[in-house]
Parts: structure tokens; C-alpha cells; sequence
């Protein structure tokens, strides 16, 4: 987290700033994150423990009961925590949680819960590790680790560690290290107080101070470096999507592991998108081509999990891949019905896809993994009588999939539009070309003309109409009583 420091338990020396901006190219954000917690706030007093990192660590989960939550809701936000931390590879020793009227300011819970965890820390030598659940300021992460001393994530930090050692392509990297370093910038204020009081005097400006300013100046040239590589990337994907406009495209959502990316393999007949039962399997977003029956093909895209009180800066660095969900015809919104907080996240789901954009878009609920729940289960029918158009399924046993299936079909044939033209016989012709872009459902001709009756997706209007009009078509209400001639 702090980039000095970290040079520093490196090299056993302070960077110069020559040096640093060499060592900080060296060392990309996502390393120095990895380690940044390993570092003290003052390196002259201790050291804090180092684990290895091929050893799992052991954790402290420390979180708050704030009216309204009520300890039943906290219990089941700590079991989530508990659930990422199993996935950035912490086992889970203790879980404390305190009622509070709002967060401490100096050390996120009194004084009395830091004495309480301080002694559990003291009992048990092989705890390295205390994860908060919520968002710690620079000022309450210091203190913490200060008086715990061992090392402290919040709950961003926590999910950017995951995502890290999660991302595979290069632009879930890019967007993972531009993440990383929003996260940083607000965390380097007075970490290098240690190196002015080595060389600082009153009234004057130490070199720790100039530090900052340096660090503040290499993360922001990173930063917009990043954004560019973005850019560009987005203005790929921006072509990719255009060149694929003429079909009807959806996006599954929902929260992290509804069991999103088992569906998508389901539904395309093949294990080709990594899944697993874990928080955040899956970073990069895959697009695939889906029959739905003869004649209804979809652009299926899979898309990162959301989960509550995702980072703003998450939001910002996978603008581009959420960019698959925002430009979709229709999101399938995927449910994990045995969750015990179902409705939480249903809503946590629902007020992100607002944040990006896409609360306007088409809907349709899919309630997985039934197979773990009851028929007669109460919460299952309270859902779906609240969400009447939705469909039940089991994306790993593949119960309700065909049903799914049907059900986007119809969406899809939803937003068909019916026309009768009647064409001159001489540019009958660009009829065969016109079978490209529509369904056909009746022809009839007579001495003069041919009188064609089809559907077509609104998406291929414009092909439609350039036909049409090469083939002097004329738009008439209803096929003329002749006998079909062909």
C-alpha cells in the first residue's frame, strides 16, 4: 500500500527519486498491494509478521451492527466476509462483531473491542491477519494495526486482492491495476512521517512530505496511462459490438457466485467459461453465440459478479466490460434462491445496475440452484409470485434450462415486427436476399406482382428497408385473396 515503505523493506534504504520511479515501473501496483499491509506505519519502531505466502493465513473478522442492521443481517454480512476470505486464501478464526450508534472515527469499533481482539490475537500466536468489513479510513487502518499489531484489510482491499489474483486477460489486469491504485491514492497521506521525523525540524517541510507528493505524481501518470490502455480497449470492444448489432444480445447478472457463469455453460452446451463455487470464479467477460431453436440465435455474454458495497473504484475500472450488460437487449437476472439473504442481494443487484446505467433495461428473473431448496419452500413461491414472469431452474443438474430457453425465445420474438409488401415481379429478385434478414411467413403473386407477409427483428430494419426499397416494395394491409403461385 505505501510504495516508499515498501522500497524501503526491499531495499533497506529510502528510495531517492530517480531510484523510485525505476523500482515503482519494476513493481506493479498489483505486487505492491499484495505486500502493502506487510509494511508498518513506522519502520524505525517494529516490523510487522510476514506470512508466507504459500501458507494460508488465519484471520480475525471484526464487524458493526449500525441502526438499522439488525444482528441477524450483520451475522450474514460476516459469513459473506468469511466467504472472501476463503477465496483470497484466509481461514477464519474468530468473528467479532460490535453494536455501535455509528463507526469509531479513530479505530472503526471502541476502544474496548480493539482490547478484546488485541487478546484474541495474544491467545492465539498463529492469527497474522484481522479483516474488517467495511471500508477503514487511512487514519483507522493506522491506528488498528498499530494497536493490534498485525496486519489489517477492509473490505476493499480484500475484494481488490481477490480480483487481482483472479484477473487473466490483459484487460481484466488493466482494470484490476487502475482499481488499485484509486484505492491507494487517499491511503499515502502521512505515511512517510517516519522519514521526517528522521530529517524534519519544526517549521520546516521533511523529505517524508516530498515523498508523498512524488508518489501522488507516479500514481497519477499511472493512472491516466491506464485509463488510456482502457480506452483504447473499450473502443475495440465498442467495433467488436458493432459488428454485431444485427443480434438480439443479452447479458446474465446477478450476485457474485448465483452460479452465472454454470448457466452460461449450459446454455451454450460446453465447459467453456470457468466456474467454480467460489466468490468472483470469474472476471473477464465472455460473449458466445446461443441457438435457442431453429432460426433464434443470441449473443450470450457473462459478466463479473456483483456483491454489496462493491468499491465505486471497482465500478469505474470494469467500465468497459460492464459495458456488455449495459448495451444488452435483455439481462437475465441470476438468483441463488437458497441463499439466506436473497432479498438483500436482489437488491444490491438491482442498485448497481442502476449505478451502471442499465436499471432501464428488460428483465428477466432466473431463480438458480432449486435443486437445494424444497418445492413447498416458502421464500421460493413468495418470489415467484412477486416476479410472475420469472423461471426456475437448476443450472448444475440443468432442470427448468429448456423452459429458460423458451422463455428468452419468446422475449426475443417480442420485439419482432410483422409487415405485407407487395413487390413488382421484375425486382422479385431482391426477395432472395431479403430471406437474410426475415422470417417469411406467407407469399402470394398475381399477374403483376408478388405479395410477401414476414417478420423481423427491429435490429435489422435498416438492412430491411434498403431491400424493400431496391425492390420497389409497397406496403399494403393484408394479403390479396389470390391462389399462391410459386
Amino acid at each position: 500500500m505505501f510504495l516508499g515503505l515498501f522500497y524501503h523493506q526491499v531495499h533497506q534504504e529510502t528510495p531517492k527519486p530517480h531510484t523510485f520511479f525505476t523500482f515503482f515501473l519494476r513493481h506493479p501496483p498489483r505486487l505492491i498491494l499484495k505486500y502493502s499491509h506487510q509494511v508498518p506505519v513506522n519502520l524505525i519502531e517494529k516490523k510487522l509478521h510476514s506470512p508466507n505466502p504459500n501458507v494460508r493465513e488465519r484471520a480475525i473478522l471484526l464487524g458493526l451492527i449500525v441502526y438499522p442492521t439488525t444482528r441477524e443481517v450483520a451475522e450474514e454480512h460476516i459469513a459473506e466476509l468469511e466467504l472472501l476470505a476463503d477465496t483470497a486464501g484466509a481461514d477464519t478464526v474468530h468473528r467479532v462483531i460490535q453494536a455501535l450508534a455509528r463507526p469509531d472515527g479513530a479505530s472503526y469499533v471502541g476502544k474496548g473491542k480493539v482490547e478484546e481482539v488485541k487478546a484474541l490475537i495474544e491467545e492465539d500466536e498463529s492469527i497474522n491477519l484481522v479483516i474488517v468489513d467495511d471500508d477503514l479510513s487511512p487514519v483507522q487502518l493506522r491506528n488498528l494495526e498499530r494497536e493490534l499489531e498485525v496486519k489489517v484489510v477492509d473490505r476493499s482491499g480484500l475484494i481488490l486482492d481477490i480480483f487481482a489474483s483472479r484477473a487473466r486477460s490483459r484487460e481484466a489486469r488493466t482494470q484490476v491495476e487502475l482499481a488499485q491504485l484509486l484505492y491507494l491514492m487517499p491511503r499515502l497521506t502521512r505515511m512517510w512521517t517516519h522519514l521526517s521525523k528522521q530529517y524534519g525540524g519544526i517549521g520546516t517541510k521533511g523529505p517524508g512530505e516530498t515523498q508523498i507528493e512524488t508518489d501522488r505524481r507516479i500514481i497519477k501518470t499511472r493512472i491516466s496511462h491506464l485509463r488510456e490502455k482502457l480506452t483504447k480497449i473499450e473502443t475495440q470492444r465498442e467495433t467488436q459490438r458493432k459488428g454485431r448489432t444485427e443480434m438480439f444480445r443479452v447479458s446474465l447478472v446477478g450476485y457474485t457466485n448465483a452460479g452465472k457463469s454454470t448457466l452460461m455453460n449450459e446454455l451454450i452446451g460446453e465447459t467453456e467459461v470457468h466456474a467454480e463455487d467460489r466468490l468472483f470464479a470469474t472476471l473477464d467477460t465472455t460473449v458466445r453465440q446461443v441457438e435457442l431453436k431453429p432460426g433464434r440465435t443470441i449473443l450470450l455474454s457473462d459478466t463479473v459478479g456483483f456483491i454489496r458495497k462493491l468499491p465505486s473504484h471497482l465500478l469505474a475500472g470494469f467500465h468497459s466490460t460492464l459495458a456488455e450488460a449495459r448495451e444488452a437487449d435483455l439481462l437475465l437476472h441470476v438468483v441463488d434462491i437458497s441463499s439466506a439473504s436473497v432479498l438483500e442481494q436482489i437488491a444490491v443487484v438491482e442498485e448497481t445496475l442502476k449505478e451502471i446505467e442499465a436499471g432501464e433495461l428488460p428483465v428477466l428473473m432466473v431463480f438458480n440452484k432449486i435443486d437445494l431448496v424444497e418445492p413447498t419452500n416458502d421464500k421460493l413461491r413468495a418470489l415467484i409470485d412477486r416476479y410472475p414472469d420469472s423461471v426456475a431452474i437448476s443450472a448444475a443438474t440443468g432442470l427448468g434450462v429448456h423452459a429458460l430457453r423458451e422463455k428468452i425465445a419468446m422475449r426475443v420474438e417480442e420485439t419482432y415486427g410483422e409487415r405485407i409488401v407487395r413487390i413488382p415481379i421484375s425486382h422479385w429478385h431482391h426477395v432472395a436476399k431479403l430471406h437474410e434478414w426475415i422470417e417469411p411467413l406467407e407469399k402470394m403473386f398475381d399477374d403483376e406482382s408478388g405479395y410477401l407477409h414476414f417478420r423481423f427483428s427491429p435490429k435489422m430494419g435498416d438492412y430491411v428497408e434498403k431491400t424493400l426499397a431496391a425492390a420497389k416494395a409497397e406496403v399494403v394491409e393484408e394479403m390479396p385473396e389470390v391462389s399462391d403461385v410459386e
